[in-house]
């Protein structure tokens, strides 16, 4: 049974800095591409970062470029989120997912498997 396993979120001020880690138990973790989403009360799954199955190829969506960085261990088979210059609008359920199709995927119906989410909360 696949498992996605998040970790590291919390209550942090504005400004502050969280670095979320995803432990996947997928035999063959290189293979997929991962991702991280987040989902704020009352509002849809959004992207946030991606990253392709050697860690050399990272996206990102407009409102984490310059403040979060995705990366990857594939010896460990996690996946990691610094998230820097954290603002109140980042606040979110935040999850990671594995896609094994894609080069790379943005949107949350392209990946096969899912993590039960952290929360992240920033106060102003």
């Amino acid at each position: 049974q696949v498992q996605l396993v998040e970790s590291g979120g919390g209550s942090v001020q504005a400004g502050g800095s969280l670095r979320l880690s995803c432990a996947a138990s997928l035999r063959t973790f290189s293979r997929y591409v991962m991702g991280w989403f987040r989902q704020a009360s009352g509002l849809e799954r959004e992207f946030v970062a991606a990253i392709s199955r050697s860690g050399g190829r990272p996206y990102y969506a407009d409102s984490a470029k310059g403040r979060f960085t995705i990366s990857r261990d594939n010896a460990k088979n996690t996946v990691f989120l610094q998230m820097n210059s954290l603002k109140p609008e980042d606040t979110a359920v935040y999850y990671c997912a594995a896609d094994s199709a894609h080069m790379i995927a943005t949107m949350w119906n392209e990946y096969d498997y899912w993590g039960q989410g952290t929360q992240v909360t920033v106060s102003s």
